[in-house]
């Protein structure tokens, strides 16, 4: 039994006030306040305690503003609802996670929280214990060396943690292979099978191995696949990485048709192109949504960071319009810089900072 200890999870630097002012950040205040229906209601009820006639302008339009929120938060309420039902009982008590990748980076930030939750956490991770710095230390989250690209080694770690904590109700794939950042006709085919074994077989495989189990479950479970807007973007210099995502995206939407109801190390050199709209994502923001959502027995797909929510509107537009909008945001220079600038620092990757990603949340019954 053992876990992290604070010092192993790296932290970011300090930010200065106007990085830390991101669009997701207006958004998020934009929420509770100006696009919150109960705030445009107040402002109904205002106009009134003033007296203004139901038939004044301002009053009307009010009104309608308030309407209109009012329909479009219980339509999204709605189409939660209808797409992922209703969410399944958690009992963080009765809770076994499991999370992938989990000896660095976000799966390590999340697998620490629910330790000092006290839920049983089971940590898969290809290193050897004694080679992670301070699992020695504090005790909380079992670790178990398995090299999730291989079935065998996954089927006999998922007998030893039913042994040992139970059957896995949740699972949280974090793990990802390292950003090669190279041409098409430069990437090494034994390159490209690793980053395809370890973001997308790996994931076939842990869903496969530990989905059963949940399914008998009395309270079903929770399945979280991290992918990311390259699968769908899909930038020059990383055809390995991109076309991972993008099977995971796919594997991730098939699976959830069958059930139905039922600062991560790779970015560190990677410039975004715009850190308003585009900020690098702290791993504690994205552990917290994902950590809410499992809690909350809730399905559905988290879109981090905000612009991330608009990428499938980017498939219809006109192939000229793509084109500008690739080259204004130099997303497909980021790469190429960041591979350069990696090499040249001879430096591995942050655990403390992700790429924008999407946090496919599926529960199961």
């Amino acid at each position: 039994m053992s876990t992290a200890s604070p010092s192993s999870i790296s932290q970011s630097p300090d930010k200065g006030w106007l990085e830390q002012l991101t669009f997701d950040l207006v958004l998020r205040v934009l929420n509770r306040t100006l696009f919150h229906p109960f705030v445009a209601w107040v402002g109904v009820l205002s106009l009134r305690a003033q007296a203004t006639p139901y038939t004044h302008f301002s009053f009307m339009v009010a009104t309608c503003y308030a309407a209109f929120l009012t329909v479009l938060a219980l339509a999204r309420a709605m189409n939660q609802r209808l797409a992922h039902g209703v969410p399944r009982p958690v009992d963080l008590s009765e809770e076994v996670v499991v999370v992938t990748g989990g000896a660095s980076g976000l799966g390590l930030l999340i697998a620490r929280i629910y330790g000092l939750r006290g839920v049983s956490v089971a940590v898969l991770d290809i290193k050897a214990e004694s080679d992670i710095e301070g699992w020695e230390d504090v005790t909380g989250v079992d670790y178990y060396q398995c090299d999730i690209t291989e079935r065998e080694d996954v089927e006999k770690t998922a007998r030893r943690i039913t042994e040992e904590l139970g059957t896995p109700t949740v699972l949280i794939n974090c793990a990802a292979a390292r950003i090669n950042g190279q041409p098409l006709l430069s990437l090494s085919a034994e390159a490209f099978q690793k980053t395809i074994r370890t973001n997308l077989l790996a994931v076939f495989h842990t869903c496969q191995v530990f989905l059963p189990g949940m399914l008998s479950a009395q309270n079903g479970g929770t399945i979280v696949n991290i992918s990311s807007v390259l699968g769908q973007l899909s930038a020059a210099s990383l055809s390995d990485y991109s076309a991972s995502k993008a099977g995971l995206s796919a594997l991730h939407r098939t699976l959830e048709a069958e059930l139905r109801q039922i600062s991560t190390p790779l970015f560190k050199s990677f410039k975004t192109p715009n850190k308003f709209f585009a900020p690098v994502l702290e791993p504690v923001h994205v552990a917290q949504r994902i950590i809410t959502a499992i809690d909350e027995g809730q399905g559905g797909l988290i879109r981090l960071p905000a612009f991330a929510v608009f990428i499938d509107w980017y498939a219809v537009l006109p192939a000229s319009i793509q084109r500008i909008a690739r080259y204004l945001s130099g997303i497909d220079h980021a790469a190429l810089q960041g591979s350069y600038e990696a090499g040249k620092s001879k430096h591995g990757v942050s655990s403390s900072q992700i790429s924008p990603d999407e946090l496919k949340v599926k529960k199961g019954d």
